[in-house]
């Protein structure tokens, strides 16, 4: 077909519209996911209100210094749920969601869209991020107004916090996903994921310190990465008097960018290996 007033062909650009990136589809499926996530109700309160009802619970019943370190078990608390609350955005609240997403028949209708697939983990991750950052917030500011926290006055410490945030939130998301398979169905998602969840925070330092624990227990938590993720945020916060708690009287952080990093690698290869678009009944 020609064009009546030049004689020439149109160009193909002209004719088709591009199709927009995976990256801009990514952030626009991040906003319609924050977006769900804040209109439900019941996800928004268990999400947030959780871990912060834990702190203020375990902080105000158990508020004394911990012998020689400088620090409180409040303020122990607050590091430790920070690292939970980073972990529960990531592997929990997303596990379950894309456990739904998939009951619902929500991952096999986008499966059959233009839409990238890579658009739809684009969007989960940013929804991930935006939960995780204002949880760390949240927990941040009861510490600092309800038991004395000090955030740190050191550029180096926020450049660890950053590094450990990343690495913490990437990890729990990649399990998050590779684990929302794991349900039959959406219904049973919240009690497959939560409860090993509930039980690696016990064991992994967020509520009893690992001088207090079996070692066996520490055993197992250090093949996690909530321990790490944990161990990285009291660096942050509990500054030197904290590494006096430590097993090793020292927050080891090479190998808390190590373990991390190796279970961001170790998330992806599950993430690849086990992931489903259909539900189980849709063979």
């Amino acid at each position: 077909m020609t064009d009546t007033a030049t004689g020439t062909a149109p160009s193909r650009t002209t004719a088709t519209r591009a199709m927009p990136s995976a990256l801009k589809l990514g952030l626009s499926r991040g906003m319609v996911e924050t977006k769900m996530f804040f209109r439900e109700k019941d996800a928004v309160v268990f999400t947030f209100a959780f871990p912060i009802i834990l702190l203020m619970l375990f902080g105000s019943i158990f508020a004394g210094p911990l012998e020689g370190s400088g620090v409180t078990v409040s303020q122990l608390y607050t590091a430790g749920l920070i690292g939970a609350g980073v972990m529960g955005a990531g592997f929990q609240s997303l596990g379950i969601g894309i456990a739904g997403d998939r009951d619902d028949g929500t991952l096999k209708r986008l499966a059959g869209t233009p839409m990238p697939r890579s658009a739809y983990f684009i969007g989960k991750i940013i929804n991930v991020l935006v939960i995780a950052f204002l949880e760390v917030v949240i927990l941040l500011a009861i510490g600092v107004l309800m038991y004395d926290l000090d955030l740190p006055g050191q550029v180096s410490s926020w450049v660890t916090f950053a590094w450990v945030f990343v690495l913490g939130v990437t990890a729990a998301a990649l399990l998050g996903t590779a684990v929302s398979s794991l349900p039959r169905s959406a219904k049973s998602a919240a009690a497959v994921i939560s409860m090993p969840f509930v039980v690696l925070q016990f064991i992994s330092g967020v509520f009893i310190p690992f001088t207090q624990m079996p070692e066996w227990l520490i055993n197992i938590a250090s093949v996690f990465p909530l321990k790490w993720m944990c161990q990285g945020f009291r660096a942050v916060f509990l500054g030197d008097g904290g590494a006096m708690l430590e097993l090793t009287k020292s927050y080891e952080l090479d190998r808390v960018a190590l373990v991390l990093g190796a279970w961001v690698i170790g998330g992806l290869v599950l993430c690849l290996t086990t992931f489903r678009w259909k539900g189980r009944r849709d063979g």
